[in-house]
């Protein structure tokens, strides 16, 4: 279920939102009755970036070994057709 609470949780119930936060559950922060934040653990944050930061290290090193480039309209209509492919 998604814990949403006040931002002033944060200061006040610290020790509730650590503990749901171990437990592998993110907790949404409000502030003004609006979305400010999510407080999620080291390791739920490492899952999530991650295998971006890998993909990117990727692109990285293919760019360093092939001279051949595109712009963006080429590399945007590429995603395009293989999203509408799936």
């Amino acid at each position: 279920m998604i814990e949403i609470r006040p931002v002033s949780d944060l200061r006040y119930k610290f020790s509730e939102i650590e503990k749901q936060v171990q437990n592998g559950q993110p907790v949404y922060l409000t502030k003004n009755g609006y979305g400010a934040m999510v407080v999620m653990s080291i390791e739920s944050y490492s899952r999530l970036v991650d295998p971006v930061k890998r993909a990117l290290d990727e692109a990285d090193m293919a760019a360093r070994t092939d001279d051949r480039r595109m712009g963006h309209k080429e590399v945007f209509d590429k995603l395009r057709s293989r999203h509408q492919d799936r």
